[in-house]
């Protein structure tokens, strides 16, 4: 299932904006609610060879894999409330919508980091 089929609305689908926003606010919630990640708590597999650095390694992913993805997550919200679609101020002729742009980079909507952001959070 897509991030897309997650967020259908019972009107129609959300915008891509708004469907991200969404999708990034539920895994900065569920990175705060999950308990501390560590070798009691986390599963580490056992490593061919068990060489003892790569077990640091582990433990030192799994220790700090929390915090990395409420991060994450912040960073994800920033971008999505610099880029947002505002009316791009054109004149429209019959029934079409006016020309989006986005409010950061002045782009036309959906600008190249909100399309780029969909593509890899999808």
């Amino acid at each position: 299932m897509s991030i897309s089929d997650m967020f259908a609305s019972a009107a129609g689908q959300l915008d891509d904006h708004e469907r991200l926003r969404l999708y990034v606010e539920g895994v900065r919630e569920r990175a705060a609610k999950a308990v501390p990640w560590g070798p009691d708590t986390v599963g580490i597999p056992r490593q061919v060879g068990d060489s003892p650095l790569l077990r640091i390694n582990d433990v030192a992913f799994y220790a700090n894999a929390r915090e990395e993805v409420a991060g994450f997550a912040e960073l994800c919200l920033g971008l999505l409330t610099l880029h947002q679609p505002r009316d791009g101020g054109g004149l429209t002729s019959g029934n079409t919508a006016p020309a989006q742009r986005c409010k950061c980079c002045m782009l036309r909507w959906p600008c190249p980091t909100l399309r780029e952001m969909a593509r890899l959070l999808d």
